[in-house]
């Protein structure tokens, strides 16, 4: 039946062969189409008010998808520079390291553009023995070695402990900025899986959300450190191991 509302506010019925008498006179079918309009107007207030609480993370991705660009391409190293010994493209994802070969000192990979302010997405996952990489933010290499200097998005296991989601100063203060509660850490992360990273810096702020949930929020209090640098991917010196990184996105904030 097609419902209209006429000049007076009133609605208007064009037909109903099932529910009508032949006058018109039998008003219930009206009555009835106004409760479930009604009903229909309160479902779509509240999926408007409470879906982007109901799906947060969802919402988050789909803006951040949005507006940020690719880091890697999925086919070459275009935009990045290093040891390509060590660093190779394999089923779309950057691998870094060799399940063969022990691994002398430590490798990075890093983009040629620095960055300062900006959110940074990614998947990454350890096999192998080595059982240590990381992501390197706001950093710069070191003259005549191997070596990057600055912050460190850290994965995998430092001694007996997981790194998963901490904050380590690379080649620079040489010590955990963050770490994360042994307990969060076995919840959070899944072992030779892909696990997926949120990194923001802002200002003096870094803050990294491992699978979803925030890790750290770390607030730089030394003013002689730089909040600007380049971005790299980091296999551990060890025994034989490979480090994957997948789906590297960023956002200039």
């Amino acid at each position: 039946m097609l419902i209209s509302n006429n000049d007076n506010g009133q609605i208007d019925q064009e037909y109903d062969h099932c529910r009508s008498n032949e006058k018109g006179t039998d008003n219930s079918l009206t009555k009835e189409l106004t409760v479930i309009r009604s009903l229909f107007m309160v479902l779509l207030m509240f999926y408007a008010c409470f879906q982007p609480h109901l799906h947060g993370f969802e919402v988050v991705a789909d803006e951040f998808d949005k507006q940020s660009l690719p880091l890697f391409d999925g086919e070459t190293l275009a935009g990045w520079e290093g040891n390509a010994y060590w660093f190779r493209v394999e089923e779309g994802a950057i691998v870094a390291g060799r399940l063969d070969e022990e691994i002398p000192h430590n490798e990075f990979l890093c983009t040629t553009q620095p960055y300062d302010d900006f959110e940074l997405q990614l998947e990454a996952k350890l096999i192998g023995d080595g059982q240590n990489a990381g992501i390197q933010i706001r950093s710069k290499r070191l003259p005549k070695t191997t070596e990057v200097s600055g912050y460190q998005v850290d994965m995998g296991q430092a001694g007996k402990r997981g790194v998963w989601g901490a904050l380590y100063d690379e080649s620079r203060r040489n010590r955990m900025l963050a770490e994360v509660d042994p307990q969060v850490h076995d919840e959070l992360v899944k072992k030779g899986e892909w696990n997926h990273y949120r990194i923001i810096c802002r200002g003096r702020i870094v803050t990294i959300y491992l699978n979803g949930k925030k890790t750290v929020e770390y607030r730089e209090a030394e003013e002689s450190i730089p909040l600007h640098g380049i971005i790299g991917l980091q296999i551990h010196s060890g025994a034989p191991s490979e480090a994957w990184y997948r789906n590297i996105r960023i956002r200039q904030l």
